[in-house]
């Protein structure tokens, strides 16, 4: 089989059982549907294996597969690009797909969508595989669309609950603002490079350095700079930064399985992938940069925040994406491009991990999500506690688990960066280490540790994943979760461990990326970074003597003091600090804020416009005014036809009279 019938293999099988499935599943059964499913993306994971491989070796692949139509000179195509990037986004995808589908089954067990939600995982894989293979911006943008289009049937997938119909719906609207901004860019990009092809754009950008547009009066704007930063607005919105982040927490109200996929490996991690392949252009453009560098540090630091008020053990898992968005994006920033997809991988990894764990709980507590009546789950679930305690050590960042390595290495390259707010930055990034740890081992301790507070939990938590399997009765003692569940986890805390200091050298100081990153010379964070690497073990003991390494280790000691030793203060803390506390529980009121003043606003104006445009101008005036003037012609005209033949003759005579006095004035003048 050629190369390039096992690149069209990848996508190509998970849609094929998505189309199968999402036609045919309930007439072939749950069985048959399920394996289908998981064979597709088997097949996408061993390629992909096979085509990285391949890339390592030196090979390489950019070409159309299909031209759609041209006009003029502008070719719409679709076509793949096979580079390193590239390989090592699709094999990362599909891997943490397949443990997801795997999971599934037990999960979704008793679910009576139980094919359909299948049928949406594979497709949702589908289309994250196109986008990542993309060769031009006509295919990125259809993978773009097309992860938005499912993941709204996916968050809404319990369509009978009103809250997953409100998450669903403002994903897709939040989606919606910041694809505005990257069809803008899209259509500049058309606009003065006349191709939708990444070569012949990117081959094109620097002639157009020193390029502006008029944009208010004398005012002129980069091209380069508007393009980036259209196309970034883009990634805040699929990527969940600030102040586009707000769907992200609300799509825990889709299954387990899904905001594992969404968290880990699909969708929030288009933008931070886009932004590294779009690396040509944003090089070019230090205010962009700038503006990508601000946006990742707010995100990275605000967002962690939130997380140690949250009492939602999934919702715990969602801001902490959150603020891991925001290392990957001030690495963007910082142009540590190859940081930033380092990161992105090890985050897959020990994200979905902590997911799948976090579903493992809630199977075991019948649905329960509340940490307020978890505790003591250690004994009963001692696969799921150790592997969550894997990824809580990586996500915290604590050597030698692979989430250390990543997270340090975006520190130490904004520390070496100048570009605009790079100071913020590493202040954001820093404090943020303290912060993460905080909430990670307060999600632990909480949920694993501690007194046995399920017991005294209420029984009306089981509604809030309905269809779910494991619901045996309230009063049983929790028990560990099937090998369907636990297999997936052991799987993904391989990689949580050993992918940080075995994949470090190559990914990010090695020349593993070859030519699909361009870093110019002015932005030598990597470089400067790479001249002093000494290898995985020696970042470790550089590592344990910098402040990050400290303050992830003041933030366990922290998390254990307050929620095992001084279960007392937490509460009393929140009482002190008052109207703080009560600004991160409402997530700084930024929802109470768009709901009055955008959806609000938007209400206002449409009452107006309904009231004053519909009501008074077209039905008042014209509608209704019309019918008053023929009515009132009519009632005149209704007068003069009465039937009475000598009326009818005085009109005549009269009529005659005024047009001989008519004619005669004519003749006398």
């Amino acid at each position: 089989m050629s190369m390039q019938a096992l690149y069209l293999l990848v996508p190509l099988a998970p849609l094929a059982a998505a189309i199968v499935v999402g036609l045919w599943g309930p007439k072939l059964g749950r069985v048959v549907s399920q394996w289908l499913c998981i064979l597709g993306v088997a097949v996408s994971t061993v390629v992909s294996g096979l085509i990285l491989r391949d890339v390592l070796s030196g090979n390489t692949f950019n070409g159309d597969l299909y031209v759609w139509m041209t006009s003029g000179e502008l070719k719409f195509a679709l076509g793949f690009l096979i580079d390193p990037l590239t390989a090592l986004m699709i094999t990362v995808v599909s891997f943490v797909s397949l443990m997801v589908h795997v999971y599934t089954i037990g999960y979704m067990a008793d679910d009576p969508g139980y094919t359909r939600f299948f049928a949406y995982i594979s497709a949702f894989t589908f289309a994250m595989l196109m986008l990542v293979m993309a060769n031009n911006f006509l295919q990125l943008f259809f993978g773009w669309e097309a992860v938005g289009l499912v993941s709204y049937l996916l968050i809404g997938f319990w369509y009978t609950r009103p809250t997953a119909i409100y998450a669903n719906l403002k994903a897709f609207l939040a989606n919606r603002v910041g694809d505005f901004g990257f069809v803008l860019g899209l259509g500049l990009i058309v606009a003065y490079f006349g191709s939708l092809d990444y070569a012949s754009v990117f081959s094109g950008a620097p002639a157009l350095t020193g390029t502006t547009f008029p944009i208010a009066g004398n005012a002129q704007a980069s091209v380069l700079t508007a393009i980036c930063i259209g196309l970034f607005v883009g990634a805040m919105g699929k990527s969940a930064q600030v102040p586009l982040h707000v769907w992200l927490p609300d799509s825990m109200e889709g299954p387990t399985p899904i905001s594992a996929l969404i968290h880990a490996a699909t969708m929030v991690t288009a933008g931070i992938f886009m932004v590294a392949r779009m690396s040509p252009l944003f090089e070019l453009s230090a205010t962009a940069l700038s503006f990508v560098t601000i946006i990742g540090a707010t995100t990275a630091l605000f967002m962690a925040l939130l997380g140690v008020v949250q009492n939602d053990i999934k919702r715990v898992i969602a801001y902490s994406t959150l603020s891991q968005l925001g290392y990957m994006t001030v690495a963007l920033g910082v142009s540590a491009y190859s940081a930033a997809i380092f990161h992105l991988m090890t985050h897959a990894f020990f994200k979905a991990l902590l997911f799948l764990a976090a579903g493992s709980v809630i199977i075991a507590l019948h649905h329960e999500q509340d940490l307020r009546k978890m505790g003591g789950l250690k004994k009963y679930m001692p696969i799921t506690y150790w592997t969550a305690l894997v990824g809580s050590l990586a996500l915290a960042g604590v050597p030698p688990f692979a989430g250390f390595f990543s997270k340090d290495t975006i520190i130490d390259a904004v520390g070496l960066s100048q570009v605009g707010g790079h100071a913020y930055a590493e202040f954001a990034v820093t404090v943020s280490v303290f912060i993460t740890a905080l909430y990670t081992f307060r999600m632990l301790f909480m949920a694993f540790h501690g007194a046995e507070r399920f017991r005294h939990a209420g029984a009306d938590h089981a509604a809030h994943d309905p269809g779910h399997a494991g619901a045996d009765g309230h009063g049983a003692d929790p028990r560990e979760s099937p090998w369907v569940v636990t297999v997936p986890l052991v799987l993904l805390a391989i990689p949580s461990i050993y992918s940080g200091w075995a994949y470090i050298d190559p990914v990010v100081f090695g020349n593993f990326f070859g030519g699909s990153i361009l870093i110019a010379p002015q932005h030598a964070g990597i470089a400067t970074l790479t001249e002093e690497w000494r290898g995985p073990w020696a970042f470790i003991v550089h590592g344990v003597t910098t402040l990050p390494f400290w303050l992830a280790l003041s933030g366990i000691a922290v998390a254990w003091y307050l929620y095992l030793k001084r279960t007392d203060l937490p509460a009393r803390i929140a009482a002190r600090l008052g109207a703080l506390y009560r600004l991160l529980v409402n997530n700084y009121y930024i929802d109470r804020f768009n709901d009055w003043f955008f959806a609000g606003g938007f209400r206002r104006v449409g009452t107006l416009f309904s009231d004053v445009g519909d009501r008074s101008i077209i039905d008042g005036f014209f509608v209704n005014g019309s019918w008053r003037v023929v009515a009132a012609t009519s009632a005149v005209l209704r007068q003069i036809q009465s039937g009475f033949i000598y009326q009818y003759a005085f009109a005549m005579v009269l009529g005659i009279v005024v047009f001989l006095f008519w004619w005669l004035t004519l003749r006398v003048i």
